[in-house]
Order: structure tokens, then sequence, then C-alpha cells
């Protein structure tokens, strides 16, 4: 086949995924809980920014030419009533706090850092990384049911206060640099233990940062994509084989049904999970 071929081919695709991934971007703007990250991304050789929203069930990717706030209420809608998981770029400050669940995975590696600039620095971000290393033995000891929830939210209260005061510590570090990341931890402190009070919250957002390990793969192999109707083809390939994987359903099968309804001018199979489906 041809390159136009080729390119004539991914379009007939993109098409016949349009509806159905449609259809999932609502979707996950009604769950209780959707996790959210970006990672940069080419578009006819300018920076772009491919991004994810993931659910459970369903997972979804824009790519857009900006990482502000305004990608990021698209992909959850402006008034979003879950829980939304993130790291702490500023793309997501409109979100309240309360709403939120920041990231401790980004949170420890933050703390690396200052242990790695050395002086008081250093002797924050060791209490920091020690305590939060804590909080993940019990929180492992919830997931794998040797602990109950209200045990842990016990153990947790004094951990929770330590942080919160080396935190308050920090943000009179002389070191200004220090001083600022801990200001800007506190801001965000009501959003830093929601997965202790809310059921069905993680502590960390490795789903997403999961989600986009594939793309990146692709974007190093493929230089990203040459046109905006390159990248709707991406979008929709990338959702419809997320989410077909994180149901467990074959994604070829789905493809050529979609691809065949599309032919017959029929509507396309649903990648929604059956139960959606069926409400």
């Amino acid at each position: 086949m041809s390159l136009a071929t080729v390119c004539n081919l991914q379009h007939a695709t993109s098409q016949a995924l349009e509806a159905p991934v449609e259809e999932a971007k609502a979707f996950v703007k009604s769950q209780p809980a959707v996790h959210l990250d970006e990672t940069g991304w080419r578009e006819a050789k300018s920076l772009s920014w491919l991004w994810t929203a993931v659910t459970t069930t369903v997972i979804v990717f824009l790519i857009r030419f900006s990482r502000g706030a305004k990608v990021a209420r698209e992909l959850i809608g402006p008034h979003y009533r879950g829980i939304a998981h993130s790291d702490r770029w500023g793309a997501y400050s409109w979100i309240a706090p309360r709403k939120r669940q920041i990231c401790w995975s980004h949170l420890i590696r933050d703390f690396q850092k200052l242990i790695d600039r050395g002086g008081i620095a250093a002797k924050i971000g060791k209490r920091l990384k020690k305590r939060a290393n804590e909080m993940f033995g019990l929180w492992h000891r919830v997931r794998d049911g040797t602990l109950q929830r209200s045990t842990f939210n016990t153990y947790l209260s004094p951990i929770r206060q330590d942080i919160l005061a080396t935190l308050e510590a920090g943000t009179l570090c002389r070191n200004s640099k220090t001083a600022r990341f801990c200001k800007n931890v506190l801001k965000l402190k009501s959003g830093l233990w929601t997965f202790a009070r809310v059921e069905g919250v993680e502590p960390t957002n490795n789903a997403a940062e999961r989600a986009v390990r594939k793309p990146v793969l692709w974007r190093k192999g493929s230089f990203g994509t040459d046109s905006a109707k390159g990248s709707r083809f991406v979008e929709r390939i990338l959702s419809t084989v997320a989410t077909l994987r994180a149901q467990q359903r074959n994604v070829l099968d789905y493809l050529v049904d979609a691809c065949t309804a599309a032919r017959r001018k029929e509507k396309a199979p649903s990648i929604l999970p059956e139960s959606a489906r069926d409400a």
C-alpha cells in the first residue's frame, strides 16, 4: 500500500470512531473519580500536548496546542463534581483542593529534590519523605485487606500532623526555593489526603502516568502528527484501544465492527462498558 492509502485508511477509521469516542468523553465527565495528566506532543512540527483522562473502564485522550486550564475543563467539564487526581500543575488549580487528590508519587519525588539540594532543605525533605513512606506502608495494608480504613485513619493522624508541621516550618526556611515549595503544597493541603476520606480514591496519579507511556513511545517513533486530521486519528485510536483494553475487550474485533458499521452507514458499537450502555 502507498503512504496515501495508509493515510486514507487512518482517516476512515478516525471517522468511524468519532461518535464512540465522543460518547466516551461525555461518560468520563460523569464519573466519581478521574486521573488527569498531560505530556508533550508535536503537531505540524509545533509543540502541542497530549492529555488524558483515566477512569476505571474508560480512558480518553486529547491533543491540543495548550497545556492550560482550558483543556482540563474540556476533558472533565467546567463543573466536574467528582475527585480529580493530578499533580500540582497550574492547569488544575481551578478545581477546589477538597475535590482533588494530589499525587503523592510526585510529592515524594519533590521531597527527594529537597534532599538533593542539601543543607536545611535536605533535613526538611528527609522528614517529609520518611513520613510519606510510613503513610504508604499503612495504605498498602488497607489495599491488601490487612488494615481497616478506620484504623488507617487513626494511624494517619499523627503522620498528617507531622507532615503539615514540617511544611509550615519549611515556609520559614532561608532557602527561598524550599520555602516557596512548602507554601505551595500547603495551599493544597485539603487535597493531600482525599484518598483517606473518600473510598475509591488512590493517593497517586499512577493510572494516568501509565496511560501516557505508550503514546510517548509512539511520539518518539513517529515524531508526532503532521496535521489536525492526524491528531484526531491519534486521539480516537488511543482512546478506543486503551478503553477496550481496560474492559478486556478484543480491540481488532471492535475496530472491524466499527469500520464495517461506518461503511454501511450504521451506528458504530459503543466502547462504554456494558453496564453504562444499558443505563
